[in-house]
């Protein structure tokens, strides 16, 4: 029997890939049989400190609607060839290639795999901050595998208001059950509010108060195929 082995070239639309923003799920753009995300990007503020940080959402699938739903979904990224395929949750050791190009002004932030989660009670979300993929201007093709190793990722945790929401778990639980999703981002991020006195980690980002934009990432990542390997079990 062979290993389950999911690929996605965006011939035929998203996929259910999908961006993300303050009001949910937003449509990616789609060219040349790839999907792009364009800055300025959404700041996401619910690890930002004492979680691990702010980061930005660049591509994200969602692997299972189990706790999601998933019309409005649809609507935005189509069908998710994923979930139809009823491929595995169990990420552990899987092996993710990608095809990607872009021009991002990193400002000091990086471009990652993240997983999320359900536990039961908590979402968990880890960053597999060992592998930085690189955004080169030419197409380039990069893969790792995804190793249940602790030093190997960052807890995100959770900011001071929903730690009933967010919070953490051993690598080894996470990637034996993401049935949530997974996420390409950019982070850490610099994010400064314009005004003075403002505690950034109290209040949202954009929502709450101004940022200043020219110490954020910007520009685009076009992401032409994906591929994940994952172990028989």
């Amino acid at each position: 029997m062979k290993n389950p082995v999911y690929i996605e070239t965006f011939d035929n639309g998203p996929g259910g890939w999908l961006g993300w923003d303050n009001n949910g799920a937003r449509r990616l753009e789609i060219q040349d049989s790839c999907i792009i995300s364009k800055s300025p990007w959404w700041i996401d503020c619910n690890h930002c400190y004492p979680g691990a940080g702010f980061l930005h959402i660049i591509f994200a699938l969602h692997t299972s609607h189990e706790k999601v739903n998933p019309e409005p979904l649809i609507k935005v990224a189509g069908e998710n060839r994923f979930i139809k395929g009823k491929f595995p949750v169990d990420f552990t050791n899987a092996r993710i290639t990608v095809k990607l190009k872009g021009e991002v002004n990193l400002k000091g932030a990086k471009l990652y795999l993240l997983v999320q989660g359900y536990t039961g009670k908590i979402w968990v979300n880890q960053i597999f901050t060992a592998y930085p993929i690189k955004i080169t201007d030419a197409w380039s093709q990069q893969s790792f595998i995804l190793i249940p190793e602790q030093k190997l990722w960052t807890q995100l945790g959770s900011r001071y208001d929903r730690k009933d929401f967010y919070g953490e778990c051993p690598i080894e639980q996470l990637l034996a059950n993401v049935n949530g999703d997974i996420i390409f981002v950019l982070f850490p991020l610099d994010v400064v509010p314009f005004e003075p006195n403002v505690d950034p980690y109290k209040s949202w980002a954009e929502k709450d108060y101004a940022v200043d934009r020219k110490r954020l990432p910007d520009g685009y990542v076009m992401l032409d195929e994906i591929k994940i390997e994952f172990e028989r079990r």
